[in-house]
């Protein structure tokens, strides 16, 4: 049976009261609350049933035939939105909003959140150590604006980008966005793909003023940057109907002050997860992440994925971890008042948002109780800012939340006695009264001489006497007693006194959980009022945190800190890998890496497998390191301030765009080659092995003269053409260098070592042999190998078949160049009228 199949006015009450909220909620599983379950129907019941390996059963709603449901406990509701969560399902939570015994007919019902990867709220549901972002996409027609945000921290960022749909899904998958809103004019190309990576995208349009959060934008200039932020406003506050007061005024991301970084690149050097694990173990951030605090970890990984560009803002940031170096033993005090921190960050959002226990303010005065130590810490070291300790806050949550408190806010045990003089009063009725009962059940034995009769209680009978089937003879039924359920083995009983103080009993347990209720809300209301402090402070812990952990990790690895020049001039002295050393089982071999003004290319020959792509990918670690302000692992170092790294180093196909590995090498480089500028490194690893050889050759020489000639940048280009090596003598800021290894009976050791000069072979055979391919294979190819030696030797080089492409080149169209170098989203009304003037100046002295 299908909802759209169902005639409401046949329904009864509340299927009908179902029917009208899930229509608001169409394409969203309604989580309905029905006492102490969530039930679902229709089509939902048939989905997640089978999602969740649920029973589905069938329910009677006025209707000849019975309506699919499956349901879930209350209580373990969480664990059940989660995997539907993770599935790519939003569930729209439906609670009753009124008290049953109020009511009158059906209970009040409304959703109170809808939840989504991008909209989860609960601690336990999220990664600790990432941020979860949900983004808003807006298309411009000549740019894209994107805004995101993380609503369980409340860190809020917008920017443009060019209008270039490749470049806007990089930067998706870049950021990290769980999930993505748009409106119904983006390109449904850009949905289809992102849905190919699975990350949501929905669709809403409203892009209204919020008053209550104007707040958050009111320093944003460009209408651009202000709708893309109203739209994601607007669906996070229809969705999460919760207060949104935590979020943080909005930030411009800007991109100009960060080292530039593609996914691709990030994910060559594996610096946030693993390639071949799919996680971040055995990548740069384990290797670093010596934090004592979720919220430390998050920011490291900010750290590693938005290097510094700034060379004072990376001194501080060096000077800091000098600092904690040399005072030692205050870092290791401030390491164990720092693993007392619980995630400050997100458990203001939960009190903003309103779904707060009293676990969380438990652990909120954890993490306050600390702070004076830790203050006093900061004040030692003269880190700024310093912080506030709040201890007004502490003694407030000292003095109210009980210790064990449940999970829930409705069920008491929630504050201390002391704490408030009427609650105290109902706690002593109501001990006095549960004492009564133990005194009665002895005074009854003693008069009917019953030894096994007993007192007590469950929610539907209340309190009652209990007695065995054997011992009812001598119940006093004259002295009051009313028989109340008859069990297979006992019967229970009431009496005019039982029932007074059960009434008094019972009435105050009542009193008790409204009251703590309405105190808890008072406590959570006042420390709202604390969320720009404890922000504040949750900024100053998570960077001190990064500093503690990038000096322990410093200490552990004898890293050390770099010089960083102006000169574009790279002198490191015995550089290592971090990662490839520290899960190494020999010793690593040293390596230096130097550039000085006259060489801006370094081409590297030699075996596979014999380090030249971790030779290259170090360099890249080792500037990552240094611009975020680490210490890096060298003996010395000298370091030039780069501005973008790009890399091309592997090779797997994209089997979701269907490009091949050539294409890609070829995207990439030109990504590079367009892009980089004087200070950028470009990394590039065997490129153009992709296709023939002696298209791939010729392709590479092209572009090693083009960056020579025309980018001047830091490279580092790995071949195996060793023709290539011929350029040192043409490119004057080109240089060969090697990896060398040496060739014992015919065995090949690798050594490791970077050596001047160029290499003439490859030792392909000889590594193929060390994968133990067959002998039968191995001499094979040795015996073919001579051959084609002898005949490349005997004979000119046949060129692979190629079109004429000179007869299709085009002489160069100036304008088309000089448009392309144009960044429109960065050049001002008046910048745009000189430019097409001094263009139109140009035309007419071409055509003369």
């Amino acid at each position: 049976m299908k909802l759209d199949t169902v005639d409401i006015k046949q329904v009864s009450p509340m299927m009908r009261q179902y029917i009208e909220i899930k229509k608001e909620y169409k394409d969203i599983i309604l989580f309905f609350r029905l006492g102490d379950f969530y039930e679902m129907f229709f089509e939902d019941a048939t989905l997640v049933s089978h999602e969740l390996e649920l029973v589905l059963t069938g329910k009677n709603a006025g209707l000849d035939e019975r309506i699919p449901m499956c349901g879930i406990p209350h209580h373990s509701a969480n664990i059940y939105i989660n995997k539907l969560i993770d599935k790519g399902y939003r569930v729209a939570v439906c609670e009753q909003t009124e008290d049953v015994k109020n009511a009158k007919g059906i209970v009040k019902r409304e959703v109170i959140e809808v939840i989504s990867k991008g909209t989860l709220m609960n601690i336990d549901s999220l990664d600790e150590a990432d941020f979860n972002y949900i983004g808003s996409i807006l298309d411009f027609n000549h740019a894209y604006a994107i805004s995101y945000a993380d609503i369980s921290t409340g860190v809020f960022f917008v920017y443009l980008i060019n209008h270039d749909d490749d470049y806007l899904v990089k930067e998706i998958i870049n950021i990290g966005l769980k999930e993505v809103i748009i409106d119904s004019s983006l390109d449904k190309k850009i949905t289809t793909i992102l849905n190919q990576y699975k990350i949501p995208v929905y669709i809403s349009e409203e892009k209204e003023d919020l008053e209550e959060y104007q707040n958050l934008y009111q320093n944003l200039e460009d209408i651009r940057h202000i709708t893309t932020v109203k739209h994601l406003l607007n669906y996070l506050n229809k969705t999460g109907k919760r207060n949104l007061s935590h979020l943080k005024k909005v930030v411009i991301k800007k991109t100009n002050e960060v080292l530039k970084m593609d996914v691709q690149t990030k994910r060559n050097l594996e610096l946030i997860e693993n390639n071949r694990l799919k996680s971040r173990n055995y990548s740069l951030l384990w290797l670093l992440d010596k934090t004592k605090t979720a919220l430390g970890s998050r920011k490291l990984k900010y750290w590693i994925e938005n290097p510094l560009i700034n060379k004072e803002k990376i001194e501080e940031r060096y000077n800091m971890v000098d600092i904690l170096l040399n005072e030692f033993i205050l870092r290791e005090d401030l390491k164990k008042l720092l693993y007392e921190i619980y995630d400050l960050e997100r458990l203001v959002g939960r009190i903003s948002y309103g779904n707060t226990n009293a676990r969380d303010l438990l652990q909120l005065k954890s993490s306050l109780k600390v702070l004076p130590e830790i203050k006093i810490i900061l004040d030692k070291i003269k880190y700024k800012p310093s912080i506030k300790t709040l201890e007004d806050l502490y003694d407030l949550l000292d003095k109210a939340i009980y210790l064990d408190p449940p999970l829930g806010i409705k069920e008491g045990y929630l504050i201390k006695e002391g704490y408030n003089e009427d609650l105290d009063e109902l706690k002593s009725i109501r001990f006095s009264g549960k004492d009564f009962i133990s005194k009665l059940e002895m005074e009854e034995k003693e008069k009917t001489g019953i030894k096994t009769l007993k007192i007590g209680y469950n929610h539907v009978f209340g309190y009652y006497i209990e007695i065995s089937k054997g011992m009812i003879n001598q119940v006093p039924l004259d002295q009051g007693w009313e028989r109340k359920q008859t069990l297979s083995n006992a019967e229970r009983f009431s009496t005019p006194l039982l029932k007074e103080k059960e009434a008094l009993i019972l009435g105050a347990e009542e009193k008790i959980k409204e009251l703590e209720y309405e105190l808890f809300i008072k406590i959570r209301e006042t420390v709202k009022t604390y969320i720009k402090d404890l922000q504040e402070i949750a900024e100053v812990i998570a960077t001190v945190d990064v500093l503690q952990s990038i000096a322990t990790t410093s200490e552990e690895n004898h890293f050390i800190r770099p010089i960083l020049n102006t000169d574009n001039i790279i002198d490191i002295k015995d550089a290592r890998h971090p990662v490839v050393e520290a899960l190494s089982d020999i010793e690593y071999v040293e390596n230096d890496i130097i550039m000085d003004k006259n060489t801006n290319i370094l081409l590297i020959t030699g075996p596979n497998m014999a380090g030249k792509s971790t030779y290259m990918r170090q360099m890249a670690i080792i500037s990552v390191m240094a611009q975020m302000g680490s210490f890096i692992p060298a003996k010395k170092a000298t370091l030039p301030i780069f501005d973008a790294i790009y890399t091309r180093i592997g090779a797997t196909d994209d089997l979701v765009s269907g490009e091949s590995t050539f294409m890609l090498e070829m995207l990439e480089a030109n990504n590079a080659i367009i892009n980089a500028t004087k200070n950028s490194l470009i990394l590039f690893d065997e490129l153009g092995r992709g296709t023939a050889t002696y298209d791939g050759m010729s392709l590479a020489e092209a572009i090693l003269e083009y960056i020579h000639d025309n980018k001047e940048c830091k490279t580092i280009f790995s071949t195996h053409y060793h023709e290539l090596t011929s350029l040192e003598k043409s490119l004057k800021h080109l240089k060969n260098i090697h990896v060398s290894a040496i060739e014992e009976e015919g065995n090949i050791i690798f050594l490791h070592k970077i050596m001047e000069g160029a290499i003439d072979k490859s030792y392909g055979i000889h590594v193929a042999s060390l994968a133990k391919l067959p002998n039968t294979i191995i001499k094979r190819a040795q015996i073919l190998l001579k051959k084609y030696e002898s005949n490349i030797k005997k004979q000119d080089l046949q060129v692979q078949a190629s079109f004429n492409l000179e007869e299709k080149i085009e002489k160069p169209n100036y304008l088309k160049e000089a448009l392309e170098k144009i960044d429109p989203l960065l050049i001002t009304p008046i910048e745009a009228l000189n430019i097409i003037y001094k263009l139109k100046e140009e035309s007419k002295n071409k055509e003369r």
